[in-house]
C-alpha cells in the first residue's frame, strides 16, 4: 500500500479540519495534531521531497510530543483563580475583613462587602466591629471578631 502524493495543501487542509472539530469536540487535544499538521506543511515547503511515510511518522510525532508537553505543562502550572469553579459564590470571601453594619444579636447580624450587604453569623458583636469571614454556608458568612 503507498500513501498518496502529499503536498502541503494537505497538510494545511487537515489542520483546518482538526482545528475545527477542537472547537466542537472537548478536551484540547486535537489542536496540537493540527499545529502538527501546519507545521507539516511548512516543512514540505522547505523539504519538498520528503517521503511520505516520514511525513506522517513527524506529524504523529510532533502531535504526540506538543500533546505531552501540555499535559506536563497544565500539571505544573499553578492552580489560580482564573481556573476555579465560575459558581465559588460566598466562597470567595473567606478571609475578608469587613465592619458590621447591625448588631450580631443572637448569633445573627449583617455586614457590608463592598456593595452587598451579607447576612452573617457569629458571636454577638455591637455594630461597627471589625469582624473576618471564617467560612460561608450558602449566602451565609460565618465571622469572628478581627
Amino acid at each position: 500500500m503507498t500513501l498518496p502524493d502529499l503536498q502541503p495543501w494537505h497538510w494545511l487542509v487537515l489542520a483546518a479540519i482538526l482545528g475545527v472539530l477542537e472547537i466542537i469536540v472537548p478536551g484540547a487535544v486535537l489542536i496540537w495534531f493540527a499545529l502538527s499538521a501546519a507545521c507539516m506543511a511548512g516543512l514540505l515547503f522547505l523539504l519538498p521531497g520528503l517521503a511520505e511515510g516520514w511525513q506522517v511518522l513527524i506529524f504523529a510525532g510532533l502531535g504526540a510530543a506538543w500533546l505531552a508537553a501540555a499535559m506536563i505543562w497544565r500539571r505544573r502550572r499553578p492552580k489560580d483563580e482564573a481556573d476555579a469553579p465560575v459558581n465559588i459564590g460566598s466562597a470567595r470571601l473567606i478571609g475578608q475583613r469587613g465592619v458590621l453594619e447591625t448588631d450580631l444579636r443572637n448569633g445573627r447580624g449583617e455586614m457590608r462587602l463592598g456593595d452587598t450587604v451579607w447576612p452573617v453569623s457569629g458571636p454577638d458583636l455591637p455594630a461597627g466591629s471589625s469582624v473576618v469571614v471564617e467560612a460561608a454556608e450558602g449566602a451565609l458568612l460565618i465571622v469572628r471578631l478581627s
